[in-house]
């Protein structure tokens, strides 16, 4: 549930070579069931405390950082993006391929990350919480990468818990769109978030 990565929690660059195959395999799969798609362009990854330890792991390879206080640095990065128990955290990216697109639409979505939701059946709509470590949205733009918090109420983990379905939308003006159902696996992952 709400727990953080510690550094006693990490495997060695060594140990985490040898067993990486089969985390990484095992990762795609959890990515994919915590992964919604709010129409073509806006996609919300839904993290949790092991999707934040391979990306921990993988910056520890990649950047061959072995050191304590490099070690702490990446986990002070990261943790932050590992539910707390009463909450969702995501990763929201704005995606269209062709560069231009790119550019005109994060131009028209100016504020998007403060327009995304998540309603549990009979509860009112969360608003996201976003970029809480860094602004990410200027005067002309917003950036192709979010980070949201949705902080539920008591009632409406119960209710999820319960067994409540729930919707995830935008509803920015130029980007209307919404799910009103998670599938079963998604929601599941979801739910397994709160305490």
């Amino acid at each position: 549930m709400a727990t953080k990565i510690t550094p006693e929690s990490l495997l060695s660059l060594e140990q985490y070579h040898k067993q990486r195959p089969q985390i990484r395999e095992r990762i795609i799969a959890l990515r994919k069931r915590r992964t919604v798609h709010l129409g073509e362009h806006l996609t919300l990854i839904f993290e949790n405390e092991e999707l934040m330890r391979y990306q921990i792991q993988e910056m520890l390879r990649v950047e061959k950082i072995f050191e304590s206080e490099g070690i702490q640095d990446e986990l002070d990065a990261y943790n932050p993006l590992v539910p707390d128990g009463s909450n969702f955290k995501a990763t929201m990216m704005i995606e269209y391929t062709l560069e231009l697109e790119r550019k005109a639409a994060l131009r028209r979505l100016r504020g998007i990350e403060n327009q995304v939701f998540v309603e549990v059946e009979g509860q009112k709509r969360v608003y996201a919480i976003a970029d809480e470590d860094l602004e990410r949205t200027t005067e002309d733009k917003t950036s192709a990468v979010h980070f949201l918090r949705f902080e539920l109420t008591p009632p409406m983990c119960a209710a999820l818990k319960s067994g409540a379905q729930m919707k995830v939308g935008c509803d920015h003006k130029e980007y209307p769109m919404h799910l009103d159902g998670l599938s079963p696996e998604t929601l599941a992952e979801l739910v397994s978030d709160l305490d």
